[in-house]
């Protein structure tokens, strides 16, 4: 080998350990390079990004919905209650991300325990987010599975199925900045 190649190999060495010391620093976003503003700063990278849990919950006419269907596509998983102020505060907002971004799968789940997707469809309704859709967890088992300690969460999973991202906590999920994030990371 000649000079010019070992050089070459050397300065790629560096770059590559560069890259993974800014990654591993959380200096390289796993979004595609796109940063966090601050109107997302509750939404939290999680490195590594783990696979999703293989759960259902129940649509409208009671239609069953598996998570794992959703592959394929960005998804923004929120877990809400109706006795959850900061949850009912966001869901407008939500809903203007969802008209925001299609390419953005945004789905809303009610998590209050005795609720079915009708009750859920009403009072989404009466708060400005009736697109989102009527969906529950009619099983009771989001909460386990993705590890929820309070509402509002939020789950952000990406094409293959994995959890890159979560909110514990409200976020401002319509503010321009965040939905020039959202954008960026679906491509559209």
């Amino acid at each position: 080998m000649n000079k010019t190649g070992k050089i070459v190999i050397v300065l790629a060495a560096v770059l590559a350990v560069a890259l993974g010391v800014l990654y591993g620093k959380g200096l390289m976003n796993v979004h595609h390079g796109a940063q966090l503003p601050a109107s997302l700063a509750a939404l939290t990278p999680q490195n590594p990004a783990k696979p999703a849990p293989d759960i259902a919950f129940t649509g409208p006419n009671g239609t069953r919905h598996a998570l794992s269907s959703l592959k394929g596509r960005w998804v923004l998983l929120n877990m809400w209650a109706t006795w959850c102020a900061p949850c009912v505060a966001e869901l407008p907002a939500l809903a203007k991300l969802k008209d925001a971004v299609p390419a953005l799968t945004v789905i809303a789940v009610d998590l209050t325990h005795n609720d079915k997707p009708a009750d859920a469809d009403k009072f989404l309704l009466g708060h400005n987010a009736a697109n989102l859709g009527a969906f529950a967890d009619t099983d009771v088992k989001m909460m386990q599975a993705f590890m929820v300690a309070g509402l509002p969460t939020t789950i952000l999973i990406d094409p293959n199925g994995n959890v890159v991202s979560r909110a514990e906590g409200p976020a401002q999920w319509a503010a321009p900045e965040s939905v020039d994030y959202f954008k960026n990371i679906v491509g559209g």
